[in-house]
């Protein structure tokens, strides 16, 4: 026993200070990914706190504030066009129970006048525009705005068509593969390789658990964004789970594990970009930023163009 620790123990401490090394210097093992464009601010569905989600005029919005990254989810409808719509179902957006699928894209009702913001319960959004719009639309509008496509299921059909989309429209650089599902990721690598894509669900916790085993150092990653809930808006504005008990619990756990200092700035030094969402309050944007996020999506691009403006590049040193 007392031979296995005279080698263990050495062979242990020098593997924890090599592992506490590259995660302070990971550009000593690897080539850090350059990034195409840094997105400071995230309008979430456009920034469906200020305009009708996902609409033009919401678009437009958050690009009179400068926003750097527009945030939004694709589905299919029956003749075959890529709209931009968060639910498949349509009864929470437009009072139609039937699905975005079941339809044309001509029959596709209006929005309602009013919708709640998910992340800000109690506050309704108003808009002018209450109609859906093509992922082409948006691409012939604002053909160099970095934008982050997501995708919940495996529609091959829908994953081939933004594919080809962004071909079309020549935004492979600029236009972000999302998804929770890993098995949905790797069809949307299948379909167009040259995009950037984000963690998933299961590869984000197999990251944790590389960087608390102090093995991330010396893996290769391939993602170049993580996009991450923030875990102070549980309980606030963002309840996962139906049992009060479970958000708590989540919460608690959420933050002690995320909120790392140490893994946010490994992972940036290695050139991947991490980004909170979905924040609507300052306390939170002041929470991202110090932990060195490079940006966060905002249902609120008016506060959180007031906050950039006001902290100027103290929050990026943060």
């Amino acid at each position: 026993m007392s031979l296995l620790l005279y080698y263990a123990l050495p062979a242990l401490s020098g593997y924890a200070l090599l592992s506490i090394l590259f995660l302070r210097r990971p550009r000593l093992l690897h080539t850090p990914w350059v990034p195409a464009f840094c997105p400071r601010l995230g309008a979430h569905r456009g920034g469906s706190g200020e305009r009708l989600e996902n609409t033009m005029e919401a678009m437009e919005n958050a690009m009179a504030l400068r926003a750097d990254l527009l945030e939004l989810d694709c589905q299919l409808t029956r003749d075959g066009v890529v709209v931009v719509s968060h639910d498949e179902n349509l009864l929470r957006q437009s009072g139609l129970n039937r699905d975005v699928g079941s339809l044309d894209f001509k029959d596709l009702p209006l929005y309602k006048e009013e919708l709640e913001v998910y992340f800000s319960p109690s506050h309704f959004a108003h808009g002018s525009d209450r109609r859906m719009v093509r992922l082409e639309d948006l691409f012939q509008r604002f053909p160099r705005t970095p934008m982050s496509v997501e995708v919940k299921e495996q529609n091959e059909e829908l994953i081939h068509k933004i594919a080809g989309l962004v071909r079309r429209f020549d935004r492979n650089e600029i236009t972000v593969w999302t998804s929770e599902k890993s098995s949905v990721m790797q069809k949307c690598k299948a379909a167009n390789p040259e995009m950037p894509f984000s963690f998933t669900l299961s590869r984000g916790f197999w990251m944790l658990l590389l960087y608390y085993l102090g093995l991330l150092p010396f893996v290769p990653i391939p993602e170049k964004f993580l996009f991450s809930f923030l875990p102070t808006i549980i309980n606030r504005t963002y309840f996962p789970f139906s049992c009060p008990g479970l958000n708590q619990l989540a919460a608690v756990v959420s933050k002690w594990v995320i909120m790392r200092k140490s893994l946010i700035r490994h992972l940036e030094e290695r050139g991947i970009q991490v980004i909170f969402w979905c924040l609507n309050e300052e306390s939170d944007f002041d929470m991202a930023f110090s932990l060195g996020a490079t940006g966060v999506i905002t249902d609120y691009p008016t506060a959180l163009r007031r906050y950039l403006d006001n902290h100027g590049t103290a929050a990026r040193a943060s």
